[in-house]
């Protein structure tokens, strides 16, 4: 019987007593396989026992260590417990093993966005979005790296594709007031102001920011 299998869809049904009896018996069935090590690991980081499932993590990378996803699940575990460099750590081990994906590269960039590294977050946030077009948030995130290197043309163009992928973001509608408002475009950053705050009318940054152009 394939026990990790059975471990996986007793997860995604949430049956997680039955998931933990399936993974343990595929680790008894093979104690030298980290697949099922980084699904217990998964399963233990699910219902919260974030030690135990570093424990587990960390077994599987023993046994492989181009075990990428033991790597970038410990990754996930550690910005849980919002220990940053120790995740970052993990997400460059996950990386060095040839796993990419738009998950790794988004977590990679967002926590060095944790660690005050835009500028290191970069690529990676930029990759994430190459990757999978439909992930707006990483899209976003590399649209404030920008900004806040002060690359403001280029920021303004990622804040308009967040904008046109989902209408309703209005840190994004927000953003773009202020860049247009760094390049003196008075009207256009109070149009995007206003446009935020019919999405969200207590969003206190448009408001703030939407006075303070009004007073100018």
């Amino acid at each position: 019987m394939d026990y990790n299998q059975i471990g996986i869809d007793a997860m995604q049904k949430g049956d997680f007593e039955k998931a933990a009896e399936a993974f343990t018996k595929a680790i008894d069935e093979n104690s030298g396989d980290p697949v099922p090590y980084i699904n217990f690991a998964n399963l233990l980081s699910a219902v919260g026992e974030l030690d135990r499932a570093l424990k587990f993590y960390d077994r599987a990378a023993a046994l492989d260590e181009k075990a990428g996803a033991a790597y970038y699940g410990a990754g996930n575990v550690y910005v849980m417990k919002e220990r940053y460099q120790e995740a970052k750590d993990m997400f460059e081990k996950a990386h060095r093993t040839g796993m990419e994906n738009s998950d790794l590269y988004y977590m990679l960039g967002t926590t060095l966005v944790k660690l005050e590294q835009p500028k290191l977050a970069m690529p990676y946030l930029q990759r994430a979005a190459e990757l999978n077009d439909a992930d707006v948030e990483a899209r976003f995130q590399y649209a404030m790296c920008l900004a806040n290197e002060g690359m403001l043309d280029e920021a303004i163009t990622e804040f308009s594709n967040v904008t046109e992928r989902d209408p309703s973001h209005a840190d994004a509608f927000y953003n773009l007031g202020v860049a247009y408002a760094f390049k003196e475009d008075r009207k256009t950053a109070l149009d995007m102001l206003n446009k935020a705050l019919d999405i969200q009318p207590d969003h206190m940054l448009s408001i703030r920011a939407k006075q303070l152009l009004e007073e100018a």
